[in-house]
C-alpha cells in the first residue's frame, strides 16, 4: 500500500484561507492528484480550511469528498521559544544551539515528554490522537501495528502495492505521521526537513517477509508539479532561499 501526504498550498493564516498564490498552487497540483485517483482507496484531510481548499480543485473534478480527520490538523500547540523568549511559537522551530543538544528530542519513543512540550499539554494528546487515527485507518486495510512495524494480513494486503491513501494536511502534522511510520522522532524531521506548500511525500509499504510490512519513503517534499506550471516554490516554512529548479 502507498501513503501520500500533501502539504496544503501557501496559506493566508490570518484569514484562514490560501493566498492568491496558494490558490494557483492548488490548481497546479490538481492534475497530479487526479492522476492518482484510479488507485486511491480514500482521501483524508485536516479540518483546517487551507488543507481542504488545496484538495478542492481535484476532488471537485472527481466528484469526491475527503474524510475529515481532526487529528490531521496542524500541531500548533504554542510554546515559548527557549532561546529567544518569543511566544507564541509552534513547538519545533527551535534554534540549532538549543535543539541539537536536547538528547530527548532524538528519542523516537518519548521526545514529547521533554519539559518544553509539557508547557503545551495538548501536544502530547495530539501525538497520541494522530497515532491512533493513522493506525485505525491502516488496520481497516489489513495493517496492524506491532511494535515499530506492521503485521500485514495476506488475505487483505496481497497485491495491494498500488492501493493508495492520500492525506491533505500540514508541515508539522505530516512529519509527525512520517516520523511515526519510519521510526524517527518527528521533532528531528520538523527541524531538518522543509516540505513546501503543496509538496508531495510518498511512503510505500514493503512486504519482504510474508505478513510483515515496513514503510519506506520514496520521496519527501516533491514539488515537480509546480515546475511544470512555472509556479515558484513557496518559502512558507523555510528560513533561507531555496533551489527552485529541482
Amino acid at each position: 500500500m502507498r501513503l501520500i501526504f500533501v502539504r496544503h498550498a501557501e496559506p493566508d493564516y490570518a484569514k484562514h484561507t490560501l493566498t492568491e498564490k496558494g490558490f494557483r498552487e492548488a490548481q497546479c497540483i490538481r492534475d497530479r492528484i487526479i492522476g492518482w485517483d484510479k488507485d486511491v482507496a480514500c482521501y483524508y484531510a485536516s479540518p483546517l480550511e487551507r488543507a481542504i481548499l488545496t484538495a478542492k480543485p481535484a476532488l471537485d473534478e472527481l466528484g469526491k469528498e475527503p474524510v475529515i480527520c481532526s487529528w490531521l490538523q496542524e500541531f500548533a500547540y504554542m510554546i515559548t521559544d527557549p532561546t529567544t523568549g518569543r511566544y507564541p511559537q509552534v513547538p519545533w522551530d527551535f534554534m540549532p544551539q538549543y535543539w541539537t543538544v536536547q538528547e530527548q528530542f532524538y528519542d523516537r519513543k518519548n521526545w514529547f515528554e521533554h519539559e518544553i512540550f509539557r508547557t503545551a499539554p495538548e501536544y502530547e494528546k495530539a501525538v497520541y490522537a494522530l497515532r491512533e487515527g493513522l493506525d485505525g485507518i491502516l488496520a481497516q486495510h489489513g495493517y496492524v501495528r506491532s511494535g515499530d512495524y506492521y503485521l500485514a494480513d495476506p488475505a487483505v494486503t496481497s497485491g495491494d502495492d498500488d492501493k493508495t491513501l492520500v492525506f491533505f494536511a500540514h508541515l508539522g502534522a505530516n512529519l509527525e505521521a512520517v516520523g511515526y511510520l519510519l521510526g524517527i522522532a518527528p521533532i528531528i524531521l520538523q527541524q531538518t526537513f522543509y516540505t513546501a506548500p503543496t509538496s508531495v511525500t510518498v511512503l510505500n509499504a514493503e512486504k519482504r517477509t510474508p505478513g510483515i510490512a515496513m514503510f519506506r519513503a520514496q520521496m519527501v517534499g516533491d514539488t515537480s508539479h509546480l515546475k511544470e506550471h512555472s509556479e515558484p516554490v513557496s518559502l512558507y516554512g523555510a528560513f533561507s532561499s531555496i533551489l527552485q529548479e529541482v
